[in-house]
C-alpha cells in the first residue's frame, strides 16, 4: 500500500452565496473613465481643473463616508482602523477642496504653504496608525520591539535612498523659505513612513478579513506612489490639475471606499464578527511559504538599500551627507539590535523546543500505543518502541518495511480504500480517521496468534500518515463471543430462535420462485418433562445437550439446526429445486423420519438409560407464506403429531389452524369452568361384598352444563373437541386433576371431622404422579393443611404409559407408601402393561377393569380369567375391587371367586355430599344371597333387582339400566 505523494485539500465552501462581481466592474469602469478623461485633458482646461480638484475631493470624501459607515455598523476589533482611514480620507478630500477653491473658484495660484498643504500633511498620520491597527499584533514585548525596528529599517533605508537621490537637492534648494523647504521635505518623509507601514503590514497582516485589508493596503500604496511622483521636482514643476497623475489618487480613494465592503457576506465578514482559526492549507513536504521567506529577508533588504544609498554618494564623488550617514548608522544599529533580539529569542525557542521534544519523546516512547509514521510511498519511517510489546516485533525491524506487507490480505483492500478516501477529504472537514484491521504479529508475541486485531487513529503528516495503533484483539474476541452468545443457545450452542428466524427469513425472501421445497421442521421431545421431574433438571440438561448434538450431526451441511427453547428444536432444510410436490414431500418426510429415529434412540445419562420420543411437524415455504407464518405452520404440524400419538412426523395442512383455535377455546373453557366453580365432586361408595359395609368412597369429578346435566371430564373434552378424545387431553386436564385431588382431600377431611372416617380414593394418571406438585412432600403438605390422616387417602393409577420409566414411578410410589398413603392399580386387566406394573410397583389394592366384570356371569372363559386374576391378588395379599358391578348375579359370582370389594349401580352410583353422608349413616348396603330352588331371592335396596308381581321367575326381575359407574349423567335420587 502506498499513500499519494501529495495531500489533497479543499478550501471550505462559503456558507453563503458567492459575492457578486458587479461592484468590481463598476469600480473598474469609474476608474478607467477618469483615467481616460485625464489622459485627454477632459476636453478643456476648466473641466480638467474642476475634475482634478473637486473630482479628487469627491472621491476622498466618498472614501471617508464609506469607511465611517462601515465602522459604525460593524463592531469589530478593526473598527478603529476604518475610523482612522475615514479621517485620513476626509483630510485628503478637504485638502483637494481647498486646492480647487483657489484654482477653480478664485482662479488664482495656490499659495505655498496653504491650508491645503496642512490638510495633505494630516492625511498620512491617521493612515499610518490605521495600518498599525490592521497589522498582526505581537504577543511579546520582543515582538513589539522587532515590529518597531522593522518599521525603522524599512523607513531608514528608504530615507537614505531617497535623500541620496532627490531629497538632498530639495533641502538645499535656494530661494525658498524655511516653511517651504520643510513642507517639501515633509511630504516625502511621511510617504516614506507610510510606505514602510504598508510593507510591514504586507508581511504581518492578520489572516482575518484578508480581502478588505489587501484592498486598503493597495489603495494606500497607490496613493503613496502618486505622492512620490508628485514630490519629484521635475513632475511637480510641470504638474497641472486634471492630468494623468490625478487618476492614481482618484483610483486610490475609490479603492479605499470599496475596501471595507469587499468581505463576503457569509464568509470573511462572519470571520470578522467572530474570529475563528482559519483552516490552514498544509503545504507539500519541502516547500516554504514565500511570504515567510520575504519577511525573514526584510531586515537584510533594508540594510542593502541603505548601503546602496551610501554607495550612490560615493560613486558620484560627492561627500557623504550627514543625514545619510546618521540614517545609515541608525539602520545598522537597529539591524544589530534586531538580530540580537532574534538570537536571544531563537535561543529561548530552541530550549523550549528541546524541552517539548524530550517531553513528547518520553510520551511516545512510554506510550502503550504504537506510533508509526509512514512515508507517501507507504514505507515506515518511524516506529515507537511500544511495538515490541504490542506486535511482538522490534521497532528497528519494522522501520523500512512496507505497511502493505504487514496488513492481512483480506483487510488490505478495505484499508487502502479508507486511506484514499481520507486523503481526498479536506483536512478541516476530516482531520483524522479510524481504521481497524489485522496486523502481522512477531514471534515475540505471547501466544503466537499470527495476526492481531489492531485499531489505528490516522492523521496526516507532511504528505504521509501517522498511525496511532493499539491492540484490540481481546476486545474483538469478546465482541465476537458476545455476538455468538446473543445468537446461540447457552446450553446446546445451537442457534437460538432469533438467529433461526433470521435464517428462515433469508431463505424465504431470497429463494427462487421455483424453489418450493424449502421446509422447516419443528421438533419436540415427548416425555422430557418426566425426565426433569424424576431424575432432575441436571439430567434433563444433559439430555438436551446430547439431543442437540445428534440433531446437529444429522442435518446436512447447508441446513441449520436450532434450539427454540425448552425441549423444542427446529431445523431448516433448504430446497434442491424439486418441483414435484410428491417428490419433495417424500424427501422431506424421509429426512424428518431419520431425525425422529435418531432423536428417539436411548440416551445414556449418569449410568442409566433414558428414553424420549420426538414429534416433528413439517411445513413448506409456499408462495405468500411469511417467515413467521412458516414457523407457525410447522409448530401446528408438530402439535398434530403429538395429538396423534407422539413419536411421529406430520405435514402441515391448512385445517390445522382451525383445530388449534378450537382446542384453545376448549382450554379456555376448561379454565373458566374451574375458576367459576362449574365442576363439582361426586363420590361412589366402595362396598365389602361379604358384609355390604362401605369401606371407602371413590371421588369422581363432574361438570354441570347450562341445562343442569352432569358430564364426566372425558365427556366434557369430547364435546368441546367435536367428539375426538386424544392423549393430549390428559395433559390439558392436569389442572383439573390437581383440583380433584385438592377437593377430595378437603371434603374427606370434613367428613372425618363429622364422624364419617371413610378413606377416599382419587384416580390420577400415572404420569401425573411423577409431577413435582405430587411429590411426597407435596402430598404430605396437602394432607397436613387439611388435617386428613395419610391412611385415609388412596391414590389410584388410572393408566399405564409404557414410556414412563417404571423405576422412577416405583421410587415415587414407595415414598408415598412410606408416608402412609395407599396405592391402588386401577383398570387391571385392560392391558399387557398391567402385569409388569403389578410385578414392579408397590400396590395395596387391585381394581379390576369393568371389562372383566360385564360378562363374568355369562362367559365361562371370562369367569376363569377373572377368577385367576383374583387368585393372584389374594396370593399377593392385596385387596380387590371390582369396577362396574351393576347386577346381583355379578355380586354373587365375584364374591364366590374371592373378590373382596365392589362398586357399581348394584349398590349405588356417584352421590353428592348430602346423599353420601345419608348413605354413610346406614354404613352398609344389603347384598344378595344364593338362589334357592332355581328362583332368585327377592332383594331390596338401592340399585338391587325387585320383584314386580306375577309368577315368580327370572323374567319377573327388573334390573336397573346398565350405566357406567364412571360416566353417570345425573346423580341418583
Amino acid at each position: 500500500m502506498s499513500a499519494p505523494g501529495a495531500m489533497l485539500s479543499r478550501p471550505p465552501a462559503p456558507a453563503g452565496s458567492p459575492p457578486s462581481t458587479v461592484p468590481q466592474i463598476v469600480l473598474a469602469v469609474v476608474c478607467g473613465g477618469y483615467a481616460v478623461g485625464a489622459a485627454f485633458g477632459w476636453g478643456s482646461p476648466e473641466v480638467a481643473a474642476f475634475m482634478g480638484d473637486f473630482g479628487l475631493s469627491f472621491a476622498a470624501l466618498l472614501a471617508a463616508v464609506s469607511c465611517g459607515l462601515y465602522a459604525r455598523k460593524r463592531r469589530t476589533r478593526f473598527r478603529p482602523a476604518w475610523m482612522l482611514f475615514a479621517a485620513s480620507s476626509g483630510m485628503a478630500g478637504l485638502g483637494n477642496g481647498v486646492w480647487g477653491w483657489y484654482e477653480v473658484i478664485e482662479g488664482t495660484t495656490v499659495p505655498s504653504p496653504s491650508l491645503a498643504d496642512f490638510c495633505f500633511l494630516l492625511f498620512a498620520p491617521p493612515a499610518i496608525v490605521g495600518l498599525l491597527v490592521l497589522a498582526k499584533r505581537p504577543v511579546t514585548r520582543a515582538g513589539w520591539v522587532c515590529l518597531g525596528l522593522d518599521s525603522w529599517l524599512i523607513a531608514g533605508s528608504l530615507v537614505t535612498l531617497s535623500w541620496s537621490l532627490a531629497l538632498a537637492h530639495t533641502a538645499h534648494f535656494q530661494g525658498r523659505s524655511v516653511a517651504q523647504s520643510a513642507l517639501s521635505l515633509a511630504y516625502p518623509l511621511l510617504d516614506i513612513v507610510l510606505v514602510s507601514m504598508v510593507l510591514v503590514l504586507h508581511f504581518r497582516r492578520s489572516s482575518v478579513h484578508r480581502s478588505a485589508i489587501n484592498t486598503a493596503v493597495a489603495a494606500l500604496a497607490l496613493t503613496v506612489l502618486c505622492d512620490a511622483l508628485f514630490s519629484s521636482p521635475l513632475l511637480r514643476e510641470h504638474y497641472r490639475s486634471g492630468q494623468i497623475l490625478d487618476a492614481g489618487w482618484f483610483a486610490g480613494s475609490i479603492l479605499l471606499a470599496y475596501a471595507p465592503w469587499v468581505a463576503r457576506r457569509a464568509g470573511d465578514e462572519a470571520a470578522q464578527e467572530e474570529p475563528r482559526p482559519a483552516a490552514r492549507r498544509i503545504p507539500p513536504h519541502g516547500s516554504r511559504p514565500i511570504a515567510g521567506s520575504l519577511a525573514a529577508l526584510t531586515p537584510y533588504l533594508a540594510a542593502a538599500v541603505c548601503t546602496l544609498g551610501i554607495l550612490t554618494n560615493v560613486l558620484d564623488g560627492r561627500r557623504i551627507d550627514r543625514v545619510v550617514l546618521f540614517t545609515g548608522c541608525t539602520v545598522v544599529l537597529a539591524l544589530v539590535v534586531r538580530q540580537g533580539i532574534m538570537l536571544l529569542d531563537n535561543i529561548t525557542l530552541t530550549q523550549e523546543l528541546a524541552q517539548k521534544e524530550n517531553h513528547f519523546r518520553s510520551l511516545v516512547q512510554g506510550s502503550s500505543d504504537v506510533i508509526m509514521i509512514a512515508a507517501p510511498t507507504g514505507v515506515l519511517r518511524y516506529v515507537s518502541p511500544a511495538a515490541a510489546g504490542v506486535y511482538g516485533r522490534d521497532a528497528e525491524e519494522l522501520v523500512g518495511s512496507e505497511l502493505a506487507s504487514l496488513i492481512h490480505p483480506e483487510d488490505l483492500g478495505r484499508v487502502v480504500h479508507e486511506v484514499r478516501r481520507f486523503l481526498a477529504a479536506a483536512p478541516e472537514d476530516e482531520p483524522t480517521t479510524r481504521i481497524e484491521c489485522r496486523f502481522r504479529a512477531g514471534e515475540q508475541r505471547s501466544g503466537g496468534d499470527g495476526w492481531l486485531n489492531v485499531e489505528s487513529t490516522v492523521n496526516r503528516h507532511h504528505g504521509g500518515l501517522i498511525f496511532n495503533s493499539r491492540d484490540v484483539t481481546e476486545r474483538v474476541r469478546l465482541q465476537a463471543q458476545l455476538q455468538h452468545n446473543a445468537s446461540h443457545d447457552a446450553l446446546t450452542d445451537l442457534p437460538n430462535r432469533a438467529l433461526f428466524t433470521e435464517r428462515v427469513t433469508q431463505a424465504v425472501t431470497g429463494r427462487r420462485a421455483s424453489d418450493l421445497d424449502t421446509a422447516v421442521l419443528y421438533i419436540d421431545l415427548d416425555g422430557f418433562k418426566q425426565v426433569n421431574d424424576t431424575i432432575g433438571h441436571q439430567a434433563g440438561d444433559e439430555l438436551l445437550i446430547q439431543a442437540a448434538r445428534r440433531l446437529g450431526d444429522s442435518v446436512r451441511a447447508g441446513d441449520i439446526a436450532a434450539r427454540l427453547g425448552g425441549d423444542e428444536f427446529a431445523a431448516l432444510i433448504t430446497g434442491d429445486g424439486t418441483r414435484d410436490p410428491a417428490a419433495r414431500e417424500f424427501r422431506i418426510h424421509e429426512i424428518a423420519d431419520r431425525l425422529r429415529i435418531r432423536l428417539s434412540d436411548p440416551y445414556r445419562i449418569d449410568g442409566r438409560e433414558v428414553r424420549v420420543a420426538a414429534s416433528i411437524g413439517v411445513a413448506f415455504a409456499e408462495p405468500g407464506v411469511s417467515p413467521a407464518g412458516l414457523l407457525r405452520n410447522a409448530d401446528l404440524a408438530m402439535y398434530r403429531a403429538k395429538q396423534a400419538g407422539k413419536g411421529r412426523v406430520e405435514l402441515y395442512a391448512p385445517q390445522m389452524q382451525t383445530e388449534v383455535a378450537h382446542r384453545a377455546e376448549l382450554a379456555t373453557k376448561l379454565r373458566t369452568a374451574l375458576h367459576d366453580g362449574a365442576f363439582s365432586l361426586l363420590h361412589q361408595p366402595v362396598v365389602e361384598l361379604a358384609s355390604g359395609r362401605v369401606t371407602a368412597v371413590a371421588a369422581h369429578a363432574r361438570w354441570r352444563s347450562a341445562q343442569g346435566i352432569f358430564f364426566t371430564p372425558a365427556e366434557f373434552l369430547r364435546v368441546g373437541d367435536r367428539g375426538r378424545f386424544t392423549e393430549d387431553d390428559g395433559d390439558r386436564a392436569a389442572e383439573l386433576d390437581r383440583w380433584q385431588l385438592e377437593a377430595a382431600v378437603e371434603q374427606a377431611s370434613a367428613r372425618h371431622r363429622a364422624g364419617y372416617p371413610v378413606p377416599v380414593a382419587v384416580r390420577l394418571p400415572a404420569r401425573r404422579l411423577l409431577d413435582q406438585a405430587l411429590s411426597p412432600k407435596g402430598v404430605e403438605s396437602l394432607l397436613t393443611r387439611h388435617g386428613l390422616p395419610s391412611r385415609a387417602l388412596v391414590l389410584e393409577l388410572s393408566e399405564s404409559d409404557p414410556r414412563i420409566p417404571l423405576d422412577d414411578l416405583e421410587r415415587r410410589l414407595v415414598a408415598l407408601r412410606r408416608l402412609g398413603v395407599r396405592i391402588a392399580l386401577d383398570g387391571f386387566g385392560s392391558g399387557v402393561a398391567a402385569i409388569s406394573a403389578l410385578r414392579r410397583l408397590p400396590v395395596d389394592v387391585l381394581r379390576l377393569d369393568r371389562g372383566l366384570v360385564d360378562g363374568v356371569v355369562e362367559s365361562a372363559r371370562l369367569h376363569k380369567i377373572t377368577a385367576g386374576l383374583l387368585r393372584i391378588a389374594g396370593d399377593l395379599g392385596m385387596q380387590s375391587v371390582a369396577d362396574g358391578v351393576d347386577l346381583p348375579e355379578q355380586v354373587l359370582a365375584l364374591r364366590s371367586m374371592g373378590c373382596t370389594h365392589g362398586m357399581g349401580t348394584a349398590f349405588s352410583g356417584p352421590l353428592d355430599e348430602h346423599r353420601l353422608r345419608r348413605s354413610l349413616t346406614h354404613a352398609h348396603y344389603p347384598v344378595p344371597d344364593v338362589a334357592v330352588q332355581g328362583r332368585a331371592v327377592v332383594l331390596t335396596g338401592s340399585g338391587l333387582p325387585a320383584r314386580q308381581g306375577g309368577p315368580a321367575g327370572p323374567e319377573s326381575i327388573v334390573h336397573p339400566p346398565l350405566r357406567s359407574n364412571s360416566e353417570t349423567s345425573v346423580p341418583p335420587t
